[in-house]
């Protein structure tokens, strides 16, 4: 396992370090995503969940699959297994409450119908992939693969049939997609592949043609809907996938067509409007895999400032928890908005699989 022979390797060079060695510094990064830990530990629910539209720690609001998948996945992302260290039990209790509610269809959510069907169960099928291969007990990670066979299944019988439009939406079968709901289950597809599952070529290439579609030929700009306004956030959310799934995309004059996009609108504007973490998670997840000059730009110049240093009501609260700041945000709660800050800070530790690039990108400068 990864986490486990990176911390074995972690080990051994510890102790190749002479004994007058200066300790390493604990950089506010660190300090800022340990601290969303502490609380999120904090604020799940007995049975293993966490709510949505609760303002702070366990009891009230709603538990929620997709909530729940994002916090353990905020969890594994800074590097956190289950079977070992301080935050096991709570992966894994996390884990088996999301496994709790999937249906028999093999969906992953609360709710047969509404605008949040599909968010969740890519949502929860993504962490369920990447958590599959860490679960210590052989029996559990079997049963926690036959559900992610199921959870892919359903994603492809999910996929709209529109020709030129076989992107998801909210709803199995629907008569359209967007660019929103497509990237997650886009993600938990490529997750899937990771481990072994079967995801057939056609799935994933008319979601490519769904995607190209999408985009606003004249910006580098990507749609929510195929006839829509260009969005930063779906821009993020394009590029992301693209990268993950459509080799001749990377390094492509397109992918760097839409980091130009994303740079130029957030220095203008500042901000994602009302969709603010979910911009911010995406965009962070996009710039990563472009990299070069767009990351380091993105970085230092926007994430980290708006998120760990005194800059409006963005920043960390000293409980290590974030706030809403768009209405989405704040329906949603505390416990979503800390665990996509975590996810949007982390993923240049490279630990979750999906969020890996390339050590090439980092060759990429003056794009």
């Amino acid at each position: 396992m990864f986490q486990r022979c990176l911390l074995a390797v972690l080990a051994l060079a510890f102790l190749a370090v002479p004994a007058r060695a200066e300790p390493r510094k604990y950089t506010y990064l660190e300090a800022g995503v340990d601290g969303a830990l502490k609380y999120l530990a904090g604020a799940q629910n007995q049975d293993g969940s966490w709510a949505s539209g609760v303002r702070f720690g366990p009891g009230g609001g709603t538990s929620e699959p997709a909530v729940t998948a994002l916090c353990v996945m905020a969890f594994l992302s800074a590097g956190h297994v289950p079977g070992e260290g301080p935050y096991a039990a709570n992966i894994e209790k996390g884990v088996r409450y999301v496994c709790s509610q999937q249906q028999q269809n093999g969906l992953f959510s609360a709710a047969q119908f509404g605008m949040t069907m599909m968010y969740s169960h890519g949502i929860c099928t993504l962490m369920v992939a990447e958590v599959v291969g860490l679960m210590p007990d052989r029996k559990e990670a079997a049963a926690l693969r036959a559900r992610l066979i199921a959870a892919v299944q359903l994603i492809r019988t999910a996929q709209c049939r529109v020709p030129g439009d076989r992107g998801w939406r909210y709803q199995i079968n629907p008569q359209n997609s967007d660019m929103s709901v497509t990237g997650w289950q886009i993600m938990a597809l490529r997750a899937a592949k990771n481990v072994g599952c079967d995801v057939p070529s056609s799935v994933v290439e008319n979601a490519v043609d769904y995607i190209n579609n999408s985009r606003d030929k004249r910006t580098g700009a990507y749609r929510y809907l195929r006839n829509g306004p260009p969005t930063v956030p779906c821009t993020g959310a394009a590029v992301l996938a693209l990268e993950l799934i459509d080799s001749k995309f990377h390094k492509s004059e397109e992918s760097y067509e839409s980091a130009r996009f994303i740079k130029s609108q957030l220095e203008f504007s500042g901000g994602f409007g009302q969709h603010f973490f979910y911009g911010v998670y995406y965009t962070s997840q996009a710039m990563f895999q472009v990299g070069g000059d767009y990351w380091t730009w993105y970085r230092n110049k926007y994430l980290h400032p708006l998120l760990l240093a005194e800059r409006g009501n963005a920043v960390q609260k000293p409980g290590g928890f974030w706030e809403g700041v768009s209405g989405d945000d704040r329906q949603a709660g505390v416990n979503y908005c800390t665990a996509m800050a975590v996810l949007s800070l982390t993923v240049e530790y490279r630990f979750l699989p999906i969020y890996q690039r390339d050590e090439e990108s980092e060759e990429r400068e003056g794009k």
